[in-house]
């Protein structure tokens, strides 16, 4: 019991010496806050694909985009987005050629072009990273294949094979990369998009799921020795693309993770026996030649991205957009990447744990490829004046900014009340109600009350940071907005009773029948008694319309949408690339829900539009594109096949001690541009930490008593048995 009670006290005491050096609450071993390594966070059951031709998820995003090289990416700081060359060495200018194989000129009208070629040279020196599946013996044999089932008895990870080796990338990698994605094994997500664009891409499809029907099946299906006419090698460092047609965009594809290289000798490593069941597979251990490295990953628990060591080095850009001088984010110009050693992501269930060792400075990001902690806490900032002093005192960056998304309710064209009418005395007096509509609606209010004032009104159907897209006072909606000057303001709710006079709907009543008119708004969720729907029938009465609400459950929403049985409804958009055409094909009449299962949710159709949208396709960047796309946005506002609605802001939130911290949701290899200071840190998390001892004094003297009171009782039991002894 002494004994006990001493080893008691001996801990209390150790921990309270130990305090002076390590807070006794951090989360990570000893001095590893003292490391050049970032910490964050991911909150589910992350990443599920790390394999490129499946991986379309968000949270797999700083892993992929971190690991695999593709050709093209986009310029870190710069603002609108725009392509840099990557793993290629320069970006290029297709060459066009006719049905016949004849070149045309650069200027060519896209219905003359039949084939745009691309031919990309690839940076020589790029080494993949360390892999087993390269690794060869003495004799120059492959070490690990083939490989007998035992060998794998201990191995469940790319790091317990004691070997591994590298080799240089070619232009045959990305020749190979395509093939997959065609592969029946795989069904990647993204085949139906190269089939409609890449020449030979459908046809390889169909030979690749023939063949792998013929038995007995291999298991590897090996994709070299097939044909894909559209993308070839022309020598080890040049690869040639030919797209079908003119497709001025297919280069934004070019910038995702899903044209990576792949090198054959992974994916056949992968495809022995048994690898699937120890969890070794492409998917779960990526191979790629970008600045870092897969070398932890621990299910529901922990995954650590390392420098890849035979990365080659990028500088840092030495320009941007303006401010970022003045934020610091071009101090490191020039210097070569990546800074950071390692990237640990621990596994953080629920957001309260997450954000409060954030706020103890154990995350250096909250998680890194999520927009919306830098908003929330800015939201909560303006909210709490104690959250406010906490954020400043601890000096936490919160950076937010618009981002490439738009959401808008839309009108179901195909309604008869809201939509295109049927004759065009009927399309008048509908534009006219949808006018009403749309002032009616007040946007700058709505996202006051319900963004915190973290979103921008839109105008069109384009976002800031997309080409085309015009700021205040240009870009201003003239139907819904006067503008005097430099001052854009919401026209009056008596020019939308008058609009509603036009349409046949004097005080909100119809005119022929005397009867309210009743408009429909579609949503998912409840029976529509929230706040939200609460405000956007004040916006109507204000007016003298009526909003009944039709609520429905997911499934049944979307089959409403399918059916064009909506009317009035909200929407949203994310850019999968920064170019106009990802959101005017949103309004393109062949990509209509309803008639075409398209992304036209409004099911919108104007052969105005629909013109310019074909024009404006197949031109290149530049003046002639924009004024295309600024017609098409008058033709929209005209009609207000939407409103508009807003874009809404994302951002990051970020330890003090974080360099070159710059939210995007566009761009997803930031790993390698953050920087950290490591000593700072060191300070901050002791300073924020210190442990309150106080407490435990009290407690230490009441272990001291009971220990003088216990030795003082097995003292006078032992003299009792003594003067008992020498009595008997």
């Amino acid at each position: 019991m002494l004994a006990r009670l001493r080893r008691a006290l001996l801990i209390l005491g150790c921990s309270a010496l130990a305090a002076c050096s390590e807070p006794v609450n951090s989360p990570y071993e000893e001095h590893s806050a003292a490391e050049n390594v970032l910490y964050s966070a991911f909150t589910t059951r992350s990443p599920n694909h790390l394999d490129p031709a499946l991986s379309y998820s968000g949270d797999e995003t700083p892993f992929t985009y971190s690991i695999y090289e593709p050709l093209y990416g986009y310029h870190y700081l710069d603002r609108p987005y725009r392509l840099i060359p990557k793993a290629a060495a320069e970006l290029v200018e297709p060459v066009y050629l006719d049905a016949n194989g004849r070149r045309l000129p650069a200027d060519a009208p896209g219905e003359q072009v039949a084939i745009s070629r691309y031919d990309i040279p690839i940076k020589p020196g790029i080494a993949f990273q360390p892999h087993p599946a390269f690794a060869r013996d003495e004799q120059g044999q492959y070490r690990y294949y083939p490989m007998r089932a035992p060998d794998l008895r201990d191995a469940f990870s790319i790091g317990d094979f004691p070997h591994a080796d590298s080799r240089e990338l070619n232009a045959q990698d990305y020749v190979y990369a395509f093939k997959r994605l065609a592969s029946p094994r795989l069904a990647s997500p993204i085949s139906g998009v190269m089939a409609e664009h890449v020449r030979g891409f459908k046809e390889l499809a169909q030979q690749l799921a023939q063949d792998d029907k013929r038995s007995p099946r291999p298991d590897w299906l090996d994709l070299r020795p097939y044909t894909l006419s559209g993308v070839q090698a022309l020598d080890e460092h040049t690869l040639r693309i030919e797209v079908l047609g003119k497709y001025p965009q297919f280069k934004y594809w070019l910038a995702m993770t899903f044209t990576a290289p792949v090198p054959w000798e992974a994916e056949r490593f992968y495809s022995q026996p048994r690898m699937a069941q120890h969890n070794l597979t492409l998917d779960s251990w990526p191979v790629g030649t970008g600045p870092f490295m897969l070398t932890e990953s621990q299910t529901n628990r922990r995954h650590v991205l390392s420098r890849n060591p035979l990365y080659r080095g990028e500088p840092y850009p030495c320009v941007g957009e303006a401010g970022d001088l003045e934020a610091g984010l071009l101090e490191d110009c020039g210097k070569s990447m990546p800074f950071l050693d390692k990237v640990v992501f621990s596994l953080e269930k629920e957001s309260v744990p997450l954000m409060g060792k954030f706020l103890q400075g154990y995350y250096d990001i909250p998680q890194v490829e999520r927009g919306e902690y830098g908003v929330a806490m800015t939201v909560a900032a303006n909210d709490s004046a104690d959250k406010a002093a906490l954020y400043r005192e601890r000096g936490l960056q919160l950076r937010t900014a618009p981002e490439a998304q738009l959401f808008y309710m839309g009108f179901n064209w195909h309604d008869p009340v809201v939509g295109k009418g049927d004759t065009p005395e009927q399309a008048e007096r509908n534009r006219k109600l949808r006018q009403a509509v749309s002032i009616a609606f007040d946007w700058e209010e709505y996202v006051s009350i319900f963004m915190n004032d973290q979103a921008q009104v839109a105008h069109s159907p384009l976002p800031p940071g997309v080409p085309g897209y015009q700021p205040l006072p240009q870009g201003a909606n003239p139907y819904v907005y006067t503008v005097k000057g430099q001052t854009v303001q919401r026209r009056s709710l008596d020019e939308a009773r008058e609009l509603l006079r036009e349409a046949g709907y004097p005080d909100g009543r119809d005119a022929r029948t005397g009867k309210p008119l009743i408009l429909y708004y579609d949503s998912m969720g409840g029976m529509g008694s929230d706040a939200t729907v609460d405000w956007m029938r004040r916006q109507l009465g204000q007016v003298g319309l009526q909003l009944e609400v039709r609520a429905t459950d997911y499934n049944r929403f979307q089959d409403k949408m399918k059916r064009g049985a909506a009317q009035m409804f909200i929407w949203g958009w994310v850019a999968d690339y920064p170019d106009a055409e990802n959101f005017l094909t949103l309004l393109y009449g062949p990509q209509s829900k309803v008639d075409h299962g398209g992304e036209n949710a409004a099911n919108y159709q104007s052969d105005a539009y629909d013109r310019l949208y074909e024009q404006m396709r197949f031109l290149n960047d530049g003046p002639d594109k924009e004024a295309v796309i600024h017609e098409m946005v008058k033709v929209v506002q005209h009609d207000a096949s939407w409103m508009f609605g807003y874009v809404p802001n994302a951002g990051g939130a970020y330890q003090v001690w974080v360099r070159n911290a710059k939210p995007s949701l566009m761009i997803r290899d930031s790993l390698q541009y953050y920087r950290i200071d490591a000593q700072q840190r060191v300070e901050r998390i002791q300073e924020w930490n210190r442990p309150v001892w106080w407490p435990a004094i009290p407690l230490l003297l009441m272990l001291a008593a009971l220990v003088w009171a216990l030795r003082r009782m097995a003292r006078q039991r032992r003299t009792r048995a003594a003067l008992r002894k020498e009595e008997s």
